[in-house]
């Protein structure tokens, strides 16, 4: 996949394959990166994402900005999916519960005021649900 191709992809599509399961990220001479983001002028491979990664840290959003209004309390998290590392919004689980070494699947969320699309993060199978 050459440079150029790579811009032409936008975020929307990372996020459609991501909402479809077929996530992945962009590797080339031992680096890693989702879209849009391009480094180099490398041809780039398609690497299927990580079905989990890990929580490295989190912060609990209690001011929130006017589009997650609805959400406050509410985490945001930085997880490591292999080499690349996403931020997202942890759901389905008490922000108070969310700690570093949490499993997550990575899944697609849409803010409630604008319906605009991100990543989220789900707590895997046997950990703490909640009905948010």
């Amino acid at each position: 996949m050459s440079v150029e191709r790579v811009l032409q992809a936008d975020y929307d599509s990372w996020l459609d394959a991501l909402e479809e399961g077929d996530g992945y990220y962009l590797r080339t001479d031992g680096e890693a990166t989702i879209p849009p983001l391009v480094t180099g002028d490398a041809d780039l491979e398609r690497v299927p994402l990580a079905r989990t990664g890990t929580v490295d840290s989190k912060t609990v959003i209690r001011v929130p900005h006017p589009d997650f209004g609805e959400d406050a309390p509410y985490v945001v998290a930085l997880a490591s999916f292999g080499p690349v590392t996403l931020t997202g919004q942890v759901t389905g689980i008490d922000p108070e519960a969310v700690e570093t070494g949490l499993e997550v699947e990575p899944t697609v969320l849409e803010s409630g005021t604008d319906a605009e699309r991100f990543v989220g993060f789900t707590p895997v199978d046997g950990q703490e649900v909640t009905d948010e």
